[in-house]
């Protein structure tokens, strides 16, 4: 699966479906769907912490840890080998021709999972509610992602509490649950935050400030990153090229198209990010230096979702019996809906438009672009893929390839 799971959550997740339940029998529909919930539940990728429970569920922490990293190590391996390409030759024409029809791609690729999360997560006035209100918090007044997960969770908590015919009907029924103490859970939990820390702290005092900075960025990150790549990734970039100045907007989004062309999970552009930040730095040799950058980046995206799992999954079966737990997923599922959206407009702008300034009004951030800095090409290229993602109803790898040929062939022509 790590080499074959293209598609992103959806697809890796079907694909798992498909395998682990109809073909294998290793596990039974219904408690594959209460698993998915509650990997869902946790920060990040919830395919690969599916992994992880999965192989936990049939052979204890081996079995999860053969799962969870087999299933990310062939995707990482293809980032970071496209990474070094792209440090070494991302400035080329004819690459830049076909990063642009690859960006345009992308833009439509995720207004597709807007699409459907939506389609999914906004039942009632309350979830649409949420949902408008994350949207405004982050685009106009760039309120931090942690912030607008806590309240969209906390709201969501409360309707379940107070207004519970508010919301939609949830089944309860729990599976039996397998005793687990404690004291069992408080060393297991220490056990695995001490794998995730240790590594991280001992490069941030052996090695310069970056890595200190790609440590920590990337570790709160993976403590906020409900609703998959596409939710995170807006605050992802923020950071990245606001604060950082890791890399510009335009090639963050190049990482997003290599991440959507790779096996593994969409969270993997994070590999590019702290491949090109820490490879910037001025150290040399300039190579060893992303490599470290990338290999940082790797452990504390996914060092963290083994503490998650191998903590939690002793007491998954309980949770489908909470309503308040699952009325809490569902204002943040609600709150990701405003977040991607907020992806998609900054995406479009920064597609289409060569030049977009952001101006503080006191609170109040409006993103600005530059008329005369419109790129026709783009434009034309995002309509050729919303006409085959929607229309033709093509898939992802090809889309990306149909679209990087139509730019290379403009850029040849004209």
């Amino acid at each position: 699966m790590g080499v074959t799971s293209f598609g992103g959550p959806a697809g890796q997740i079907a694909l798992m479906h498909r395998e682990l339940v109809e073909e294998r029998g290793w596990m039974g529909h219904e408690r594959f769907l209460h698993a998915l919930n509650f990997c869902m539940l946790l920060p990040g990728p919830e395919a690969m912490q599916l992994a992880t429970y999965v192989g936990w569920r049939l052979n204890g922490t081996l079995g999860g840890l053969v799962a969870g990293l087999l299933f990310v190590l062939p995707g990482a391996a293809v980032v970071l080998a496209l990474s070094i390409a792209y440090a070494w030759y991302g400035q080329a024409p004819v690459v830049e021709a076909a990063f642009l029809g690859i960006k345009a791609a992308v833009l439509v690729i995720v207004v597709d999972a807007l699409l459907k999360v939506a389609k999914r997560a906004l039942h009632g006035a309350e979830a649409w509610a949420i949902a408008a209100l994350a949207f405004v918090a982050i685009f106009f007044f760039a309120v931090a992602f942690p912030i607008i997960v806590a309240l969209a969770a906390l709201a969501g908590y409360l309707l379940a509490r107070f207004a519970p015919d508010r919301l939609p009907e949830a089944d309860t029924t729990a599976f039996d649950a397998e005793p687990v103490t404690i004291s069992q859970t408080v060393r297991t939990a220490a056990l695995w935050l001490a794998v995730w820390i240790a590594p991280l702290i001992a490069v941030s005092l052996l090695f310069p400030p970056v890595f200190t900075d790609v440590a920590v960025f990337f570790s709160k990150l993976a403590v906020v990153t409900f609703g998959g790549a596409y939710a995170v990734l807006a605050y992802m970039a923020q950071q990245a090229v606001g604060t950082y100045g890791w890399l510009s907007a335009p090639e963050m989004l190049d990482g997003l198209g290599l991440a959507e062309t790779t096996p593994g999970p969409l969270i993997l552009v994070t590999e590019f990010v702290g491949f090109l930040g820490a490879y910037r730095e001025g150290g040399s040799p300039a190579l060893v230096y992303g490599l470290l950058g990338a290999l940082v980046t790797l452990w504390a995206t996914f060092a963290p979702c083994f503490l998650w799992i191998f903590t939690g999954a002793p007491y998954v079966e309980r949770l489908r019996a909470n309503p308040k737990l699952a009325g809490a997923l569902r204002g943040v599922t609600a709150a990701v809906v405003g977040v991607i959206l907020n992806l998609s407009l900054w995406f479009a702008l920064h597609v289409i438009f060569k030049t977009v300034t952001a101006t503080d009004y006191g609170p109040l951030r409006l993103w600005t672009p530059e008329i005369a800095s419109f790129q026709w090409d783009a434009a034309l290229l995002s309509v050729l893929a919303a006409l085959l993602i929607f229309g033709g109803r093509l898939g992802i790898l090809t889309t990306l390839a149909i679209c990087a040929g139509v730019s290379l062939t403009l850029s040849a022509l004209l």
